[in-house]
């Protein structure tokens, strides 16, 4: 009888059969197309079916202002440029070296996952069943940390399309639908609580920044947090939302670039821990003996 990890597709492995990575080939591929088609066709169109108000993405998030409403010009951007890196991504698949197709095999079960669930998502969103997309988006929330967690060291070109750049979005996506959900969002409770929760785009940055050293998830936010800072700042000017949005921009891309930089120079960012030989300590006090 087989193992549990066997049947299990998310279990870890270093290798993976033919049988496999033929099989990841062909679902990943076909995941993406879906998530891709979906996305833009109801960035334009709304849906004509279902019972309650239907709208585009993006006439869901301005009939529903509330201190998370994303700008759709950059959001647009930013999906735009992780769809044409996840094709990237699924070139790994399809590689002549072997470590690089078994590193993308591996993140294969979550990544289709993702994409299957981001289809779901919109398909729910644009019909107006926000609480349903929330809880798909907190599915997937746990789905895309599983996959950090387990599979961080992977090279930028996997690391940043499959897994870094869909985290950012959905932890971002679970505030502006969270927000579209609860019933008076415009109002000044909710506007105080937006206050408040934006900030945690900061500590979740900072802590992947801090501790992984991983510029991408810096980047990826503070681009979000660009975008929500422009569409607060369209909405009310007189207001904290949109200073704290861009506050955590500047933030997030300064560490993001403080960073990014060592790492592309080949060194390392120690944060202020000195490195130091403790034989070469010892040698002035042995010589005194």
């Amino acid at each position: 009888m087989a193992n549990f990890s066997d049947l299990n597709p998310f279990a870890k492995r270093e290798t993976h059969s033919s049988t496999s990575i033929t099989t990841y080939k062909v679902l990943t591929l076909l995941s993406w197309v879906l998530s891709v088609v979906t996305t833009v066709y109801y960035d334009f169109e709304s849906p004509h079916d279902g019972h309650l108000i239907r709208r585009t993405i993006w006439g869901q998030n301005y009939a529903h202002p509330s201190g998370f409403t994303q700008n759709a010009t950059i959001t647009s951007i930013y999906w735009l440029v992780l769809f044409i890196l996840q094709l990237v991504y699924i070139g790994h698949l399809f590689s002549n070296d072997s470590a690089q197709v078994n590193a993308a095999a591996s993140v294969g079960s979550h990544f289709i996952f993702n994409n299957l669930l981001h289809f779901g998502w919109v398909m729910l969103f644009v019909r107006s069943h926000f609480i349903w997309s929330e809880i798909l988006l907190i599915i997937n929330f746990i789905n895309l940390t599983s996959l950090y967690f387990r599979h961080n060291a992977y090279p930028k070109g996997i690391h940043m399309p499959a897994v870094s750049g869909p985290l950012a979005w959905t932890f971002v996506a679970l505030y502006w639908n969270g927000a579209i959900m609860v019933p008076a969002q415009h109002s000044f409770v909710a506007r105080i609580f937006a206050n408040v929760f934006i900030w945690s785009i900061l500590v979740y940055g900072m802590f992947f920044i801090v501790i992984y050293k991983d510029y991408t998830m810096g980047f990826n936010l503070s681009v979000l947090s660009a975008s929500l800072g422009v569409a607060q700042f369209f909405d009310r000017v007189i207001a904290f939302q949109w200073i704290f949005a861009f506050t955590i921009m500047a933030v997030l891309f300064v560490f993001t670039v403080v960073v990014a930089v060592p790492a592309w120079t080949g060194k390392e960012v120690s944060w202020g821990t000195r490195q130091t030989q403790p034989d070469a300590e010892r040698a002035p006090l042995l010589g005194d003996n």
